[in-house]
Protein backbone atom coordinates (compact mmCIF):
# COMPACT_ATOMS: atom_id res chain seq x y z
CA UNK A 1 0.00 0.00 0.00
CA UNK A 2 1.40 3.25 -0.94
CA UNK A 3 2.09 6.10 1.22
CA UNK A 4 -0.46 7.72 -0.03
CA UNK A 5 -3.73 5.39 0.61
CA UNK A 6 -2.48 4.85 3.90
CA UNK A 7 -3.42 8.60 4.36
CA UNK A 8 -6.44 8.51 2.75
CA UNK A 9 -8.89 6.57 5.78
CA UNK A 10 -12.40 7.06 6.23
CA UNK A 11 -11.81 10.33 8.17
CA UNK A 12 -9.81 11.44 5.90
CA UNK A 13 -12.66 10.60 2.73
CA UNK A 14 -15.81 11.58 5.03
CA UNK A 15 -14.14 15.37 5.78
CA UNK A 16 -13.94 15.50 1.37
CA UNK A 17 -16.78 16.94 -0.03
CA UNK A 18 -19.08 15.54 -2.36
CA UNK A 19 -20.63 16.58 -5.59
CA UNK A 20 -23.34 19.14 -4.52
CA UNK A 21 -21.18 20.75 -1.91
CA UNK A 22 -18.34 20.93 -5.04
CA UNK A 23 -21.02 22.64 -7.15
CA UNK A 24 -22.58 24.80 -4.84
CA UNK A 25 -18.74 25.52 -3.15
CA UNK A 26 -17.69 26.90 -7.09
CA UNK A 27 -21.20 28.35 -7.57
CA UNK A 28 -20.30 30.78 -4.17
CA UNK A 29 -16.69 31.64 -5.18
CA UNK A 30 -18.22 32.71 -8.79
CA UNK A 31 -20.57 35.00 -6.60
CA UNK A 32 -17.76 37.11 -4.82
CA UNK A 33 -15.61 36.72 -8.32
CA UNK A 34 -12.56 34.18 -6.81
CA UNK A 35 -11.75 29.92 -7.32
CA UNK A 36 -10.42 27.58 -5.86
CA UNK A 37 -6.52 27.78 -5.70
CA UNK A 38 -3.85 29.95 -4.79
CA UNK A 39 -4.41 31.75 -8.73
CA UNK A 40 -7.04 34.59 -8.32
CA UNK A 41 -6.37 35.69 -11.34
CA UNK A 42 -9.18 37.03 -13.76
CA UNK A 43 -8.09 34.13 -16.24
CA UNK A 44 -8.43 31.36 -13.77
CA UNK A 45 -11.93 33.33 -12.10
CA UNK A 46 -13.27 33.26 -16.18
CA UNK A 47 -12.07 29.35 -16.78
CA UNK A 48 -14.28 28.93 -13.60
CA UNK A 49 -17.09 30.22 -14.67
CA UNK A 50 -16.86 28.30 -18.23
CA UNK A 51 -16.30 25.66 -16.26
CA UNK A 52 -19.64 25.54 -14.14
CA UNK A 53 -21.63 26.23 -17.53
CA UNK A 54 -19.63 23.08 -18.78
CA UNK A 55 -21.28 21.14 -15.94
CA UNK A 56 -24.57 22.65 -15.99
CA UNK A 57 -24.89 21.16 -19.36
CA UNK A 58 -23.67 17.73 -18.33
CA UNK A 59 -25.68 17.59 -15.73
CA UNK A 60 -28.85 18.24 -17.96
CA UNK A 61 -27.70 16.09 -21.29
CA UNK A 62 -25.67 13.32 -20.06
CA UNK A 63 -27.29 9.70 -21.41
CA UNK A 64 -25.85 6.76 -19.52
CA UNK A 65 -24.69 3.77 -21.15
CA UNK A 66 -26.84 0.84 -20.58
CA UNK A 67 -24.42 -1.78 -20.67
CA UNK A 68 -22.30 0.46 -17.69
CA UNK A 69 -25.45 1.13 -15.81
CA UNK A 70 -26.15 -3.12 -15.67
CA UNK A 71 -22.48 -3.14 -14.67
CA UNK A 72 -22.58 -0.96 -12.21
CA UNK A 73 -25.46 -2.52 -10.70
CA UNK A 74 -23.00 -5.67 -9.81
CA UNK A 75 -20.30 -3.50 -8.42
CA UNK A 76 -19.01 -4.08 -4.91
CA UNK A 77 -18.77 -1.05 -2.35
CA UNK A 78 -16.06 1.74 -3.25
CA UNK A 79 -14.70 4.90 -2.30
CA UNK A 80 -13.92 7.29 -5.17
CA UNK A 81 -11.42 9.96 -4.49
CA UNK A 82 -11.09 12.53 -7.35
CA UNK A 83 -8.22 14.88 -7.13
CA UNK A 84 -9.40 18.57 -9.09
CA UNK A 85 -9.95 22.35 -9.10
CA UNK A 86 -12.62 24.47 -10.38
CA UNK A 87 -10.57 26.14 -12.75
CA UNK A 88 -9.83 23.00 -14.91
CA UNK A 89 -11.43 22.36 -18.30
CA UNK A 90 -11.20 18.57 -17.89
CA UNK A 91 -12.25 18.27 -14.92
CA UNK A 92 -15.19 20.18 -16.02
CA UNK A 93 -15.65 17.80 -18.33
CA UNK A 94 -15.31 14.61 -16.51
CA UNK A 95 -16.65 15.18 -13.09
CA UNK A 96 -20.43 15.30 -13.70
CA UNK A 97 -19.82 11.87 -15.64
CA UNK A 98 -17.82 10.17 -13.22
CA UNK A 99 -20.50 11.46 -10.54
CA UNK A 100 -23.03 10.14 -12.59
CA UNK A 101 -21.41 6.94 -13.03
CA UNK A 102 -21.37 6.54 -9.34
CA UNK A 103 -24.75 7.63 -8.74
CA UNK A 104 -26.15 4.10 -10.31
CA UNK A 105 -24.64 2.09 -7.38
CA UNK A 106 -25.91 3.27 -3.53
CA UNK A 107 -22.55 1.49 -2.30
CA UNK A 108 -20.00 3.99 -4.79
CA UNK A 109 -19.41 7.15 -2.46
CA UNK A 110 -17.64 10.07 -4.21
CA UNK A 111 -15.69 12.69 -2.50
CA UNK A 112 -13.64 15.57 -3.94
CA UNK A 113 -10.37 17.05 -3.06
CA UNK A 114 -8.62 20.13 -4.24
CA UNK A 115 -5.32 19.96 -5.82
CA UNK A 116 -3.35 22.23 -3.89
CA UNK A 117 -4.93 21.86 -1.03
CA UNK A 118 -2.96 18.10 -0.97
CA UNK A 119 0.15 18.16 -3.25
CA UNK A 120 1.21 15.51 -1.23
CA UNK A 121 -1.35 13.53 -2.13
CA UNK A 122 -1.32 14.59 -6.03
CA UNK A 123 2.28 14.06 -6.27
CA UNK A 124 1.47 10.60 -5.70
CA UNK A 125 -0.53 10.40 -9.00
CA UNK A 126 1.72 12.28 -11.82
CA UNK A 127 1.15 12.13 -15.46
CA UNK A 128 3.98 12.19 -17.06
CA UNK A 129 5.69 14.30 -14.50
CA UNK A 130 3.22 16.44 -14.08
CA UNK A 131 0.34 17.33 -11.99
CA UNK A 132 -2.69 17.11 -14.63
CA UNK A 133 -6.31 16.40 -13.20
CA UNK A 134 -8.29 15.35 -12.88
CA UNK A 135 -7.84 12.46 -11.02
CA UNK A 136 -9.66 9.40 -9.74
CA UNK A 137 -8.11 6.71 -7.09
CA UNK A 138 -10.77 3.79 -6.35
CA UNK A 139 -10.62 2.04 -3.13
CA UNK A 140 -12.72 -0.54 -1.85
CA UNK A 141 -14.60 -0.25 2.00
CA UNK A 142 -11.37 -0.55 3.44
CA UNK A 143 -9.90 2.23 1.68
CA UNK A 144 -6.97 -0.04 -0.41
CA UNK A 145 -6.43 1.02 -3.56
CA UNK A 146 -7.90 -0.37 -6.60
CA UNK A 147 -6.84 1.69 -9.33
CA UNK A 148 -6.96 4.85 -10.98
CA UNK A 149 -8.38 7.00 -13.73
CA UNK A 150 -7.65 10.42 -15.48
CA UNK A 151 -6.87 12.99 -16.38
CA UNK A 152 -9.00 12.51 -19.55
CA UNK A 153 -10.25 9.98 -21.64
CA UNK A 154 -7.29 8.08 -23.70
CA UNK A 155 -8.21 9.72 -27.04
CA UNK A 156 -8.37 13.34 -25.66
CA UNK A 157 -5.14 12.51 -23.57
CA UNK A 158 -3.47 11.57 -26.87
CA UNK A 159 -4.54 14.65 -28.78
CA UNK A 160 -3.20 16.52 -26.13
CA UNK A 161 -0.08 14.96 -26.10
CA UNK A 162 0.19 15.73 -29.81
CA UNK A 163 -0.52 19.16 -29.51
CA UNK A 164 1.91 20.01 -27.11
CA UNK A 165 4.58 18.45 -29.44
CA UNK A 166 3.30 19.46 -32.62
CA UNK A 167 1.85 22.66 -31.70
CA UNK A 168 1.64 24.49 -35.59
CA UNK A 169 -0.92 21.89 -36.09
CA UNK A 170 -3.43 23.26 -33.53
CA UNK A 171 -4.28 27.07 -34.41
CA UNK A 172 -6.57 27.77 -31.58
CA UNK A 173 -4.33 25.78 -29.20
CA UNK A 174 -4.67 22.15 -27.33
CA UNK A 175 -7.34 23.42 -25.24
CA UNK A 176 -9.79 24.45 -27.99
CA UNK A 177 -8.84 21.08 -29.89
CA UNK A 178 -9.65 19.22 -26.84
CA UNK A 179 -13.09 20.86 -25.86
CA UNK A 180 -14.49 20.42 -29.44
CA UNK A 181 -13.16 16.55 -28.81
CA UNK A 182 -15.71 16.56 -25.45
CA UNK A 183 -18.53 18.14 -27.20
CA UNK A 184 -18.30 15.77 -29.91
CA UNK A 185 -17.74 12.40 -28.11
CA UNK A 186 -20.68 13.16 -25.51
CA UNK A 187 -19.13 11.35 -22.98
CA UNK A 188 -19.11 7.78 -24.52
CA UNK A 189 -15.77 6.92 -24.25
CA UNK A 190 -15.14 7.71 -20.60
CA UNK A 191 -18.27 5.48 -20.03
CA UNK A 192 -16.36 2.49 -22.49
CA UNK A 193 -13.57 3.45 -20.17
CA UNK A 194 -15.18 3.00 -16.84
CA UNK A 195 -16.71 -0.52 -17.95
CA UNK A 196 -13.50 -1.84 -18.34
CA UNK A 197 -12.22 0.12 -15.06
CA UNK A 198 -15.39 -1.13 -13.10
CA UNK A 199 -14.53 -5.38 -14.35
CA UNK A 200 -11.14 -5.12 -13.25
CA UNK A 201 -12.20 -3.61 -9.92
CA UNK A 202 -14.67 -5.99 -9.00
CA UNK A 203 -12.47 -9.25 -9.91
Amino acid sequence: MSVTVEKINKTFFEEAIDYASYRTLIKDLLEVHKTTGPNQSEAMVAYTKMNDQRMNRWDKTLKMDEELVALLQLSQPMNWLVITEAWCGDAAQSIPVINRIAEQNDGINVRFIFRDDHLDIMDEYLTNGARSIPILIAMDEEFNELGTWGPRPDPAQQLVMDAKQNPEKYEGGYAEAVHKWYAKDKAKTIQEEFKALIKGWNQ
